[in-house]
């Protein structure tokens, strides 16, 4: 792939100002240029009104979800689609529509501890995004929404505690990769029976790929998926329907009512191994950024992100900082939008001049410099690092001909090396990476030198598995005796499906790696493979 950085800013200022019609239909740079629409702000009325008591189907079809928390305040999401799988407005009309909402202390609504309304815009595809405030620090609460006679299913949620507070603890979750066509979402089932305090979702929430009729790897025989999810993500329309199908999922739908989510997105949620502005097949970047502009938008639409995530055409702020009490602040990283493009392609290669270059960035400047920033200021136990891509030096071969993944940390050493520096620099003693997108469970050793084991361990790096993607997996794939003879600092190697669980405390953080034996069929009972504890100011993985 070639980086084609000539008239960058008027390609990003097209891609901001296009019209709706036209982003629903089209992907090339016209679409970008012919039209000048502005996203409604809060009050504003872009369509007509309907009056949400003519809705005569139920439009709450894809559930609710809550994220982001914050000391008093959580995000509250909900999006009305009576039929979810109808091109153009799920069988919404071309109007706005009054939500009504609720926060109460308990889940039968009896003490309210908030309610409003809003307005669901046809330009946010019926989307709804509210952030209540004036809740109590740290504790549960209940949410729903109302349209006309309709009530949506009650959802569960927790606001973080504040930024002074001596929590004794904390449970999180990490899970990644989503692929619908790969299998049943059975590992969300499992989580929202966990008792966890949030959920952190890495990226590939969906896939751009084709969904043929039968669901892929689901196999439907009771089903028939319609004709508009075989083919691929493309335009707004393509991804916003491709967001009603996997939300529509019922085990995914019950992750989310259980749970707020903290998400950030990785390359598939627009196109595989995307570098900002430069496309897996070579597109003239005034057409990708179309493209990355219409996928950004469907992903804050379908997300409970606030207003400060909102995308402005084919850009937008997704990293950002939460604060759990003194006891853990986490840094929530995007490494797809700023990155460098890959070295070498984006395969296997092994490390060269250009994969060292210095100037590659897998984050960005502002970016990097932000995450440093904030080490430095930061009073926290625990420094977390929710991100993408492995962090930790991954060798697939033992010996001098060994080769690196291009599209992970190890494809930009140099941006790997600052970061590391930069939390050295700024004190942090015990950092943990949170990391998705390869589809296994790892657990690293992270040194400070790859090429010495003997070398300080920095921190500690737990990757999940994917919920579905490459179908149902094996406890040990056809590499690991390679990769664990190869990468000494590897501690963990698992291939099933599943999901990582997270524990914080003054003493020690402890991952449980949960894994299911298969996705390909529904219903698999789901197991810890394998435990590890890291100590508080002694960095290093042990069996638990």
């Amino acid at each position: 792939m070639t980086h084609h950085a000539p008239h960058e800013q008027e390609i990003r200022a097209a891609a901001a100002h296009f019209g709706r019609r036209r982003f629903l239909t089209t992907t090339g740079a016209a679409a970008a240029l012919a039209f000048a629409t502005n996203l409604p702000g809060a009050g504003a009325a872009y369509a007509a009104e309907a009056d949400a008591r003519k809705i005569t189907e139920n439009p709450f079809t894809l559930g609710v979800a809550s994220g982001d928390p914050q000391p008093g305040s959580v995000v509250l999401w909900t999006r009305l689609a009576p039929r979810p799988y109808e091109p153009g407005w799920g069988g919404m009309p071309n109007a706005r529509v009054t939500v009504r909402w609720e926060v109460a202390y308990d889940e039968h609504f009896k003490r309210l501890a908030g309610q409003g309304r809003a307005d669901a815009h046809p330009e946010f595809n019926h989307s709804v995004h509210i952030e209540p405030t004036g809740l109590a620090p740290d504790r549960v609460y209940y949410y729903r929404f109302r349209a006309g006679s309709w009530i949506s299913p009650v959802g569960r949620t927790r606001t973080a505690p504040t930024r002074s507070a001596r929590i004794s603890d904390l449970k999180l979750a990490a899970v990644s990769c989503q692929a619908y066509h790969d299998g049943y979402f059975t590992a969300y089932r499992h989580l929202a029976e966990e008792d966890l305090d949030v959920v952190f979702h890495l990226g590939d929430y969906l896939y751009e790929y084709p969904v043929g009729a039968n669901g892929g790897a689901r196999n439907y025989t009771d089903r028939t998926l319609p004709a508009v999810f075989n083919r691929e993500t493309v335009t707004l329309e393509d991804y916003r329907l491709r967001y009603a199908l996997y939300k529509s999922d019922p085990d995914l739908q019950a992750a989310h009512a259980a749970h707020p989510f903290i998400v950030t997105w990785d390359d598939h949620e627009v196109e595989n191994n995307y570098a900002s502005d430069i496309s897996e097949d070579h597109l003239p970047p005034a057409e990708f950024l179309v493209r990355r502009a219409a996928a950004y938008r469907a992903y804050w639409e379908n997300q409970p992100l606030r207003r400060p995530q909102r995308p402005q055409g084919a850009d937008c702020r997704l990293y950002r900082r939460l604060q759990y009490g003194q006891l853990a602040q986490f840094d929530i990283l995007d490494t797809r939008q700023y990155r460098s493009d890959q070295a070498y392609g984006d395969g296997w290669h092994a490390p060269g001049p250009e994969s060292l270059d210095p100037a590659r960035t897998l984050t960005g400047a502002a970016q990097e410099r932000w995450l440093t920033d904030g080490w430095r200021e930061s009073s926290a136990r625990w420094n977390v690092l929710p991100q993408q891509v492995t962090f930790s030096e991954r060798r697939n071969a033992t010996g001098p001909g060994y080769q690196l993944s291009m599209d992970a940390w190890d494809g930009y050493a140099a941006s790997r090396d600052r970061v590391l520096a930069g939390a050295e620099s700024a004190g942090v003693d015990n950092l943990v990476v949170l990391t998705g997108d390869v589809h296994v469970h790892y657990a690293f050793d992270i040194k400070k030198d790859f090429k010495d084991p003997g070398s300080r361990t920095a921190g500690v790096e737990f990757v999940t598995t994917s919920i579905a993607s490459g179908k149902n997996g094996a406890d040990k794939p056809a590499n690991w005796d390679t990769y664990l003879a190869a990468n000494p600092h590897l501690k963990f190697y698992n291939g099933r499906r599943g999901y990582l669980t997270v524990t914080l405390d003054q003493d020690a953080a402890r991952a449980d790696y949960r894994t299911v034996s298969a996705v390909t069929t529904p219903g698999a009972a789901v197991r810890t493979a394998a435990s590890f504890v890291s100590e508080a100011g002694d960095p290093g993985l042990k069996p638990a």
